[in-house]
């Protein structure tokens, strides 16, 4: 007859959650990070609004590509996980933060960056009226939104897993 599993080798199953938990983590603390800190420290240290546009330009799409990465880290930890409430969290926010981080990448982005090229001047320098200047921030918006709605799907998924994971070791 043999002896059962050692307690030590359960957990090990329980590997996803936990990982995927900290890579969410610490991509929710980067974006928040960027969001409130750097973008405001941006505009107000830099000599022109138009350079602080430039840099925050040339991170986003970074903020996004590890977007798209933690979304299809989370599917698959999903795919993995033996918990329901943790496989089913891991899954609809792996979905919906790959989806929104590439529609913020791929779409929103570029659109942002042609419309910028095809303007005569500066976005701050064109009258609020400008069809052009009122293009930009409403990408812009949409570019915020689609970041926002990325970070709290991320959170939700972070508080599902952190109680998955709470009420499996109280198991």
């Amino acid at each position: 007859m043999s002896a059962p599993a050692p307690n030590v080798v359960r957990p090990l199953a329980g590997w996803p959650a936990p990982l995927s938990a900290i890579i969410l983590a610490a991509w929710v603390g980067a974006t928040l990070y960027f969001s409130v800190v750097v973008t405001r420290a941006a505009f107000a240290v830099l000599p022109t609004r138009t350079m602080a546009g430039a840099l925050v330009g040339q991170t986003l799409p970074i903020l996004f590509d590890t977007g798209m990465l933690v979304g299809a880290i989370l599917v698959g930890a999903a795919l993995l996980s033996p918990a329901v409430a943790a496989r089913t969290a891991s899954l609809a926010g792996g979905v919906v933060i790959f989806l929104v981080t590439a529609l913020a990448r791929f779409v929103i982005l570029a659109r942002i960056e042609r419309l910028r090229a095809a303007m005569p001047s500066a976005i701050d320098s064109l009258p609020v009226t400008d069809p052009s200047r009122r293009a930009f921030g409403q990408l812009h918006a949409m570019s915020v939104g689609a970041l926002g709605l990325a970070l709290l799907v991320g959170i939700v998924v972070i508080i599902v897993l952190a109680h998955s994971l709470s009420a499996a070791a109280h198991d």
